[in-house]
């Protein structure tokens, strides 16, 4: 008799036996998305996106991405929804900032690019920090580097460093230990 087919968490599955699973899901995910993104239901457009779904979840397989970290094994769900309301507070502060910016008659001439620390652990720990400034009104990651990114600054308090110091610390408290 085989090994039992349902083992601790991971259900007793190898990386290699996960793969074909993964890609299953990850078809699943992307056709459900793109039904409910489209709104068509004709035949003909519907069997356009399962054929380009099922390319898109062969190529993803086969370039070896399902075998690499996941999203959530490298960040804690509770803490990422946290931080997800207090972004959407910061860009709703920043929005109002430039918002008075564009619409003053005497704009500030003080854009500035300055280098910001990236002290995350993972890959999407420094994506998402790096998301995170794009997306906040008034800043720009230009350029990414293994340990800092390049930042372009609307004004002097979107160039604040330790604000956005503080962003990294919350995307790095993000990061599951261990």
């Amino acid at each position: 008799m085989g090994r039992p087919l349902i083992g601790k968490a991971d259900l007793g599955l190898t990386d290699g036996e996960r793969g074909p699973i993964r890609a299953i899901v990850l078809a699943v995910l992307l056709m459900a998305m793109w039904l409910l993104m489209s709104g068509i239901y004709k035949p003909l457009v519907v069997g356009l996106g399962v054929f380009s779904v099922i390319l898109c979840a062969f190529l993803v397989r086969h370039l070896g991405l399902l075998s690499k970290p996941t999203f959530n094994e490298d960040f804690a769900l509770w803490r990422a929804l946290r931080y997800a309301f207090w972004l959407t507070v910061e860009i709703g502060k920043a929005d109002w900032a430039v918002a008075k910016i564009i619409l003053s008659p005497d704009r500030p001439k003080n854009q500035r690019l300055i280098f910001v620390p990236a002290e995350q652990r993972t890959e999407h720990g420094k994506m998402l920090f790096a998301t995170s400034i794009t997306i906040t009104p008034g800043t720009v990651t230009v350029e990414t580097e293994p340990d800092r990114f390049l930042v372009h600054a609307l004004t002097d308090e979107a160039a604040d460093k330790g604000a956005l110091a503080a962003m990294g610390a919350k995307v790095c408290a993000l990061e599951k230990l261990g």
